[in-house]
């Protein structure tokens, strides 16, 4: 790849900051004031796939309104997420209950644990499912449109598929891939879990929004211009270039990069870090 590619800095030097970056952020501190720190209250397996799984579904906006409206999911689910999926009635939720977190209503919900329940039915666990769509050989995005058709087999309003994102139709699935991140990721970090030995981490895709799309143009990994499937695969090529075995640990590095108000506007300082 060019120097050109890296505005500025070779391949080499540009690896060094992202390595340098991801080291930063992906710190045990990080989990108290982000969506991970949701799942992070449980112990079990499927409890934790469950409420992580719900909490990524919602994770867009502020930060603080993502936590307290989680904290509304795990309150209505006794704070035993699997049990609930696999036994409630699903009555409808009271009157001031019906807005989960902004367009993510009652009706939402219910439809995601009901489709969660047909997960769980049909293939024993959300590894199992995503394991399946992995084995097509097409990464994560054949994985998460088998997973989403699975779960539109459950009785549903046609409003709530939007919070099904499908890679195969154009979507980057950024939630999505940020939940696949924390279930697959393995380092002794405490920020990633790590459950599901079974997928490599080498076929993440990168949980890809507005911070890390314009931090990787800035930085010269990425050109197209939308925040699209074809972008996540452009910048998953670009981060598979630096660790091949584990590219979306770079999550860390653009979306901090990104959002860090002490870096904002900084001089990138390869050996030094950031200045």
């Amino acid at each position: 790849m060019s120097r050109k590619r890296y505005a500025g800095r070779t391949h080499a030097e540009l690896g060094e900051l992202l390595d340098y970056l991801a080291d930063r952020y992906n710190q045990v501190h990080f989990i108290e004031a982000d969506p991970v720190s949701v799942p992070h209250r449980f112990s079990k397996k499927e409890d934790i796939e469950i409420a992580a799984f719900l909490t990524a579904t919602i994770a867009w906006g502020n930060r603080k309104a993502i936590l307290q409206s989680a904290d509304r999911m795990m309150s209505r689910m006794g704070e035993s997420p699997f049990d609930y999926v696999m036994e409630v009635s699903l009555p409808s939720l009271k009157k001031n209950e019906s807005v989960i977190h902004r367009t993510f209503n009652h009706l939402d919900f219910e439809f995601f644990v009901r489709g969660l329940r047909m997960v769980y039915s049909k293939y024993g666990g959300l590894e199992n499912a995503f394991i399946s769509g992995f084995q097509h050989g097409d990464g994560a995005g054949r994985a998460i449109h088998d997973v989403r058709n699975t779960m539109l087999l459950a009785t549903h309003a046609a409003r709530s598929e939007k919070h099904l994102a499908d890679p195969l139709k154009g979507s980057s699935a950024k939630r999505i891939n940020m939940f696949l991140r924390w279930m697959v990721r393995r380092d002794t970090r405490g920020v990633d879990f790590g459950l599901w030995s079974s997928i490599a981490p080498a076929n993440l895709s990168v949980p890809l929004d507005v911070h890390t799309g314009n931090t990787a143009r800035a930085l010269g990994l990425l050109q197209r211009t939308a925040n699209d499937w074809k972008a996540v695969c452009e910048l998953d090529d670009a981060l598979r270039s630096f660790d091949s075995n584990d590219p979306v640990k770079y999550d860390y590095a653009l979306f901090g990069l990104g959002v860090d108000p002490d870096l904002a506007g900084g001089t990138f300082q390869v050996n030094a870090g950031i200045r």
